[in-house]
């Protein structure tokens, strides 16, 4: 038994060796030198102005979550429309209630606003 687990075990030692000696080749092989230019912060290219700590706007995160929960809705729709006609009429009707569960919470969130961006 133990015999059929040696070349998984070689696998990840081998693996650990090439992380580590990566790490130790990086360090040894390009020391650091600061520079006042190395040492400010880098935010795609631009000069930080003002305070990092700035506050996003709650309609950010509606937006971000309502993008989650459909994206998730894909994620479950694809394979239960591949496989549609070989499940029958059970999984069709709570597909169909979790589809209209999902369009009455966008059509609230529609109604509220929560899509408007200012």
């Amino acid at each position: 038994m133990s015999e059929a687990y040696a070349p998984l075990l070689i696998l990840f030692g081998i693996s650990i060796v090439n992380a580590v000696g990566m790490v130790v080749a990086s360090h040894v092989l390009n020391p650091r030198r600061s520079t006042p230019q190395k040492e400010m912060p880098y935010e795609s290219g631009m000069i930080p102005l003002g305070d990092t700590r700035a506050r996003f706007s709650v309609q950010f995160y509606v937006v971000a979550i309502s993008f989650i929960v459909f994206d998730l809705e894909t994620v479950f729709l694809i394979p239960w429309a591949v496989e549609m006609r070989e499940l029958g009429w059970g999984p069709f009707l709570a597909m169909a209630l979790f589809v209209a569960v999902l369009a009455v919470g966008l059509l609230y969130e529609w109604k509220k606003g929560g899509l408007e961006w200012d």
